[in-house]
């Protein structure tokens, strides 16, 4: 008579893993979604904060940067069980430019970036999955899941590493527009609030104006009014969480469709246009090659949304 054999996953077991160069230079939190998959980013995070993650034996925070030769201590940690389906669907995005060293994609508002606050994955989970023998594919740099346009993929370690360093250093020139509420009427605006992240009581991130926060700095320029609302141009030279976002709001201009920082009558409105977005869209990116510096100039046009809501307003402001 056969015997069933039923398979369990193994006990977790405390683990020490060396950073050799293809890891260097990544932060931790990046370093053990990859090297832990499966396990919640829930569970990472309060493993970090917590002290049972540890760099050389030493505590370490979520952004810590990775240098050759550093010992990292993995914890336990929860894994899924074995017949527990943890499947991430493949996606094709429009591809703008494409090389050995990076890939420049077109992304459509509604899709995060990556998993995590309450998304099981996003762009680059799904990018993986639909380039299994890609041995490397990680997010340059990142975009609000209701922002659309040109994100920045790197296909090699030393890529990332050069894009990082060059946005860190606010080499490169990042172009957005924006449909802003209100009548917008200076040709160009230097916008350099300084911002501060903080949590509303529920636990939901949020970035403020604030003497104590980061440098910041966007420029905007008018490119269209239309009475109530004028579409704008919007450069980042520094790249802070939400930066365009709240700048604009904290002027008296937000974003139409902003569920963070805009209005939900100016929201519901839109809506019934059958507008259920946030009008902001990358649409022009310039940046030097991250491996041979040769210039490079890369645009997304305005979704069809947004070119539908302009010519609205084009009728009826």
């Amino acid at each position: 008579m056969r015997k069933t054999v039923i398979t369990e996953n193994p006990a977790p077991s405390v683990r020490f893993v060396q950073i050799g160069a293809e890891q260097a230079g990544q932060r931790i939190d990046n370093y053990l979604l990859r090297l832990c998959k499966g396990v919640p980013k829930s569970h990472l995070y309060k493993a970090i904060r917590g002290g049972e993650v540890r760099v050389n034996k030493g505590r370490i925070s979520a952004d810590y940067r990775l240098e050759e030769g550093d010992t990292v201590r993995v914890p336990p940690l929860r894994l899924p069980r074995v017949d527990e389906a943890r499947t991430v669907p493949p996606a094709v995005f429009p591809v703008v430019f494409e090389d050995d060293a990076l890939i420049v994609i077109n992304k459509p508002a509604g899709v995060a970036v990556h998993g995590g606050s309450g998304v099981s994955f996003g762009v680059i989970e799904q990018m993986r999955a639909a380039r299994p023998d890609a041995p490397f594919l990680e997010l340059a740099h990142r975009l609000d899941r209701e922002t659309s346009g040109l994100l920045l993929i790197a296909k090699k370690r030393k890529a990332l590493v050069a894009l990082h360093d060059m946005m860190r250093e606010g080499g490169g020139r990042k172009h957005y527009q924006a449909l802003v509420v209100g009548d917008w009427v200076n040709d160009k605006q230097h916008m350099r609030q300084p911002l501060l992240k903080w949590l509303t009581a529920s636990g939901e991130r949020r970035v403020k104006v604030d003497p104590e926060g980061k440098l910041a700095h966007t420029i905007i320029t008018l490119q269209k009014r239309y009475g109530r609302y004028t579409l704008v141009g919007a450069e980042l030279r520094t790249g802070r969480t939400h930066q365009i976002r709240v700048h604009l709001a904290a002027a008296g201009y937000p974003i139409v469709g902003d569920d963070k920082y805009g209005s939900d009558d100016v929201r519901a409105r839109f809506a019934r246009l059958g507008f259920n977005r946030m009008f902001l869209h990358a649409c022009r990116l310039e940046i030097p090659h991250p491996l041979t510096g040769e210039p490079m100039a890369f645009i997304a046009d305005l979704p069809t949304a947004c070119t539908q809501i302009i010519d609205y307003l084009e009728k009826n402001s």
